[in-house]
């Protein structure tokens, strides 16, 4: 690549919003889609459960939208819930135009699962491996439509008119960014109509999570880095079961699960969520999160168990094929052993806000998925809303840009300068950072908070961010520092946003307010000055 490339339209990520986006986007522009690493290195692929979306005849629309209001603690924008439930089905039938192979019954109809929060089966699955299905799908789309993709490649500044060879003093707006290759290292400029932030979540930031290693906040830091509000980012989901085993890679156990009847119980046997919710194991993640983790505090316990052996070991190979072939590589046969879990940080239902056509408060620069705040999710994201939500508002972005009248001219922008040095003897500065603030976080801002944990986080995370920052500026650019310069400010953004919370609400439970005191919708705004 040269050092500097035009675009209509540059999308940064290539999980389900970005690569749907891209999709759509390519009937009418030029698209340059950028990801850190291979394609299906994204959040979709571990993607379990499914999608949610109206599709039965029994079912209703009015349904799910209270179900989503519901789950979102009073915190969800009811227009946004019902743009999101009401275009929905119309994308999930185009990816079935596209090839993807959901679940059917023997009469050739979408076999409808149930997950936590629902109230009506609406969950199309491909068997426990939905998001690697959708994934696969529209990467072959994308790439036989000859799509420009770039692997291996990072964001490193979103370009606005401080990059400006003639900068003035008008409105702030993005002109694509600063693209890095990690494996040459270069740096060179993308200049872009519009910029989709599509880069998902920020799983990393704590210590135990279900995402990909490349969650590490990038499209929320780039976005407020530039000046872009960013909203709720004290509102971090906790899938409550991941599997409990030391010295491995975390593992979800999907949802889904416990909608086809497992039972949460405490390692004396007993089922306990009847204790904290008449919904039981079908209650909102935050609320089965919470009730796990006051069961590990009450009896001092590393993990509970999820028992599924009431289930046929047919069934369940069918059911949930990947989920039981792991389980049993770990030496548990599902069937007539209990699985150990976990609570595990899983997603960010905050993000960099954006109205309903996906346009953040930086013209030019729009953001869609795990990375965006839509005010969908509200205080607790619906399960399997997720890949929905991408979907609908990646298809709005598209309807927005494709009705664009005039065209934005490109300015000239300054090169990249790549000056610093190499500091070789510093690097390990870096790693022990990563775990630092990986612990930090699950040690203090985790399923439950108060505001001394949210001191002391707040505290130790301003020291790790400034060493970072100064060692940023005087370092040859490379994958770590990047990351790392991300995932701080993330770690930053979250425990400013959990302190200006003064309530308990959806998955934002702080022991120094135990109450809902606002039942009004007031979202936490944090934008650089």
């Amino acid at each position: 690549m040269g050092k500097s490339v035009d675009v209509d339209y540059l999308i940064i990520g290539s999980g389900i919003s970005g690569l749907y986006a891209a999709l759509l986007l390519s009937e009418h522009g030029e698209v340059l889609l950028i990801t850190k690493e291979s394609v299906i290195d994204a959040s979709t692929s571990y993607a379990q459960g499914g999608v949610a979306s109206v599709l039965a005849e029994t079912d209703t629309f009015e349904s799910h939208i209270q179900d989503t209001l519901v789950a979102g603690a009073g915190l969800c924008d009811p227009e946004a819930v019902r743009v999101l439930v009401t275009e929905g089905p119309s994308h999930v039938r185009r990816l079935m135009e596209l090839g993807a192979r959901f679940e059917k019954d023997e009469k050739g109809r979408l076999d409808l699962g149930r997950e936590g929060g629902h109230s009506a089966n609406r969950i199309v699955h491909a068997g426990d491996l939905t998001g690697k299905e959708i994934e696969l799908v529209l990467e072959r789309s994308a790439r036989s439509r000859g799509i420009r993709i770039l692997e291996h490649t990072s964001a490193v500044e979103l370009i606005t008119r401080y990059h400006l060879k003639d900068s003035t003093d008008g409105d702030m707006r993005c002109y694509g960014a600063y693209i890095y290759d990690r494996q040459s290292w270069d740096i060179s400029v993308v200049r872009a109509r519009a910029t989709i932030l599509a880069s998902g979540g920020a799983g990393q930031v704590y210590l135990h999570n279900t995402n990909p290693e490349v969650n590490t906040g990038d499209g929320v830091a780039l976005a407020y880095r530039a000046g872009a509000v960013v909203s709720n980012m004290e509102f971090y989901q906790f899938h409550p079961t991941s599997m409990y085993f030391p010295g491995e890679k975390t593992f979800l156990i999907t949802e889904a699960m416990r909608g086809f009847g497992a039972i949460l119980r405490n390692l004396s046997g007993e089922a306990f969520m009847e204790k904290y919710d008449k919904r039981k194991e079908l209650a909102p993640r935050d609320i089965v999160a919470r009730a796990i983790d006051a069961e590990l505090k009450r009896t001092a316990q590393p993990h509970v168990w999820l028992d599924v052996t009431s289930k046929s070991r047919e069934d369940l190979m069918v059911k949930f094929p990947n989920i039981y072939a792991v389980c049993l590589d770990r030496g548990i046969d599902i069937s007539r052993e209990m699985i150990p879990v976990v609570p595990a940080a899983h997603y960010m239902c905050g993000g960099v806000r954006t109205d309903l056509s996906g346009r953040t408060t930086i013209a030019g620069l729009f953001a869609v998925g795990e990375t965006a705040c839509t005010g969908v999710h509200g205080g607790n994201r619906l399960a399997s809303n997720s890949l929905l939500e991408g979907l609908v508002f990646a298809a709005r972005i598209d309807r927005f840009l494709a009705a664009e009248k005039e065209k934005t001219s490109m300015p000239q922008v300054k090169d990249w300068d790549k000056e610093g040095l190499e500091n070789a003897e510093e690097w390990i500065l870096v790693e022990h950072n990563f775990e630092e603030i990986k612990t930090i976080m699950w040690n203090y801002v985790g399923i439950v908070r108060s505001n001394l944990r949210l001191d002391r986080a707040r505290r130790r995370i301003d020291l790790i961010y400034n060493e970072v920052r100064d060692f940023y500026r005087r370092t040859v650019i490379q994958n770590k520092i990047l990351e790392m310069r991300n995932l701080a400010l993330v770690a930053k953004l979250i425990i400013e946003s959990a302190l200006l919370r003064k309530e308990s609400r959806g998955l934002h439970f702080n022991t120094d307010f135990p109450e809902n005191r606002n039942p009004s919708r007031q979202n936490t705004d944090l934008q650089r000055q």
